[in-house]
């Protein structure tokens, strides 16, 4: 990794310097309110979010593979700790981190990193999307200033706690979150360069404060005052216990936290029209995850919103991104106390407009409007994120879709009958030849489309026993348009080969592609075969199947299926072969 890090940093200059700089500083003011919004959603404690801020700018963007990529804590994890800190508590939640962060290191390192770029749109437009539905009514109870409420892990029982305590709305909130709402939703329009979350927070929280203090909770009555000095180091306490009851959170953390900061990545390579190392960028986000524990840090991954950010202001390399944890830093180290006094209420909009710009619905939308089963997976997705939790909503996703893609899969592949068109110059085989009086009864061949998988494999048998239930002398199969075969379509294969050599009959294959080629010789059925019996080209085929017929079978036929017929099914030819017979016989005695 050290050669990559260093081209990196070719040719860097006193201007991307001073680029990054400025980069760094926006981005690390716009991370400010979202890390602390993001943990305390979380269900821990604020800092801890500019904890992992910290940690994730600096490590991801040394050992990470995006020039541009922002690492934090994201709003498409706050379903997920939430639900491990409220079943496990905060010490697991740190376990579980720190596994996750050795599963994605591992993922990069045995390069998984394509794999993961393979789970299919529908899939995760449905769980972004039931993700932004969580944290947008996650938030519905702050900017109301409810009193009283139990947080709950599913969605159901939250919304029933809304309910139950709705009577208890707090005015000053209220007003507190729309005068946040409203800034965050106009700076950008009025003040393009300036942070609407920043901007929101700090005002809401100096009105709130002015004009009525101890009338809404604030970070600091809730969570205790936020500590201003560096966190403690702390190695979580692993037993072989804890490490199997935190597997399967540790691989729902790696396993989003993986796609979402390749996600990332994308979105930076389309922006800069760049190339990011999807493996590395594997590597550099588990370090990230391994290191924030230890500090307290809560799991991180590439935020996209903040890494656009990082690219619109001029970032030139990963500098930016190391120049974004330090402002996080000396903002922690001066004005930690100055935030215990912002108000939950004020923080609520943050994550809300977080919500709304993540749902991806015009994407949602747009692929229900298709009203294929791209719709029924985005859609049964979504409802189980929101209803069951992300591990199911994704197990589900991904297993509909596999099906799905059997599905279309087998119908792309089809075995057709085919004779040689006459009409045709070049005498191309072609299936619309093939009828009752016109079909060669020696010699069947058949054209096969589509790659030949377990999901096809009973089809692709039953078709071509279908084509050889009389017997044929020789079966040929064209093959030049099979991408792809298993060794379930192999056995297959191998039982249509020994029913005709059984009948005394030959198999020819032509024009295979070098895949199945290969599949085949390792099973061992190209011996079976014979070398002899494969060709380039079907007319070479042909020609040799012509010559393998029973003449004796031909004289007389009327289906005329190849233009050899004529000369082979003349009632000369028999009067000539009697002949032959009877001079034969003679000359013997």
């Amino acid at each position: 990794m050290g050669r990559a890090s260093l081209g990196r940093f070719s040719g860097y200059s006193v201007e991307a310097l001073r680029k990054d700089l400025l980069a760094g500083l926006i981005v690390g003011i716009v991370a400010i309110p979202l890390s602390m919004a993001f943990a305390i959603a979380s269900g821990v404690k604020p800092e801890y979010g500019i904890y992992s801020t910290i940690i994730a700018g600096i490590f991801i963007s040394i050992f990470g593979g995006s020039r541009y990529q922002i690492g934090g804590p994201t709003g498409a994890f706050i379903p997920i700790l939430l639900g491990i800190v409220m079943v496990y508590g905060y010490e697991n939640l740190l376990i579980a981190g720190f596994m996750a962060g050795i599963l994605l290191a591992l993922m990069g390192v045995f390069r998984l990193g394509s794999l993961i770029k393979f789970i299919p749109r529908p899939v995760t437009v449905g769980f972004t999307s039931g993700i932004a539905v969580i944290i947008f009514s996650g938030q519905i109870g702050n900017f109301l200033g409810l009193s009283g409420m139990e947080r709950h892990e599913d969605f159901i029982s939250s919304m029933g706690e809304i309910l139950l305590h709705l009577h208890s709305f707090n005015l000053y909130s209220v007003g507190t979150a729309l005068l946040s709402l409203l800034l965050i939703v106009a700076t950008p329009r009025l003040f393009p360069k300036m942070p609407g979350p920043l901007v929101g927070l700090i005002v809401s929280s100096v009105v709130a404060n002015l004009f009525f203090p101890e009338k809404i909770a604030t970070i600091g009555s809730t969570f205790g005052e936020i500590a201003s000095g560096l966190p403690a180091f702390h190695f979580p306490l692993l037993t072989w216990e804890k490490v199997i009851q935190m597997l399967q959170p540790a691989l729902v953390i790696a396993l989003l936290g993986g796609i979402e900061s390749l996600l990332s990545a994308v979105v930076a390579d389309r922006m800069t029209d760049s190339k990011h190392d999807s493996n590395r960028e594997l590597v550099g986000q588990g370090i990230a995850n391994i290191v924030a524990p230890l500090f307290g840090g809560i799991p991180v991954t590439g935020a996209i919103a903040r890494t656009a950010t990082n690219i619109r202001n001029g970032a030139a390399s990963p500098i930016a991104g190391i120049v974004h944890a330090f402002v996080v830093l000396a903002v922690l180290l001066l004005f930690a106390p100055y935030a215990s006094s912002i108000p939950i209420a004020s923080m609520a909009p943050v994550l809300m407009v977080v919500a709304w710009n993540m749902s991806e619905r015009k994407e949602f939308i747009h692929l229900l409007k298709t009203r294929t089963s791209d719709s029924f997976i985005l859609l049964i997705t979504f409802l189980l994120t929101v209803f069951a939790n992300l591990t199911i909503a994704v197990e589900v996703g991904l297993v509909l879709a596999v099906l799905q893609f059997i599905r279309q899969m087998g119908q792309s592949v089809k075995v057709t009958r085919v004779l040689p068109d006459h009409q045709d110059k070049h005498s191309k085989v072609r299936a619309h030849v093939v009828s009752e009086l016109h079909d060669c009864p020696q010699f069947r061949i058949c054209t096969v489309e589509g790659p030949l998988f377990f999901g096809v494999a009973k089809m692709f048998g039953s078709s071509l026993i279908d084509s050889i239930d009389h017997r044929p002398k020789v079966l040929l199969l064209r093959m030049g348009k099979v991408p792809y075969l298993d060794t379930t379509v192999d056995q297959h294969l191998a039982g249509i080969v020994h029913h005709v050599h059984s009948n005394g009959g030959i198999v020819l294959i032509s024009g295979m592609q070098e895949q199945p080629r290969a599949v085949l010789q390792k099973t061992g059925l190209v011996e079976e075969i014979g070398e002899q019996h494969f060709f380039e080209h079907t007319g070479d085929a042909i020609d040799f199947a012509l010559t393998k017929l029973d003449n004796k079978k031909c004289i007389g036929c009327k289906h005329f299926a190849f233009q050899e017929c004529t000369l082979l099914s003349s009632p000369i030819r028999e009067s000539r072969a009697g002949q032959e017979e009877t001079h034969t016989a003679t000359a013997s005695h």
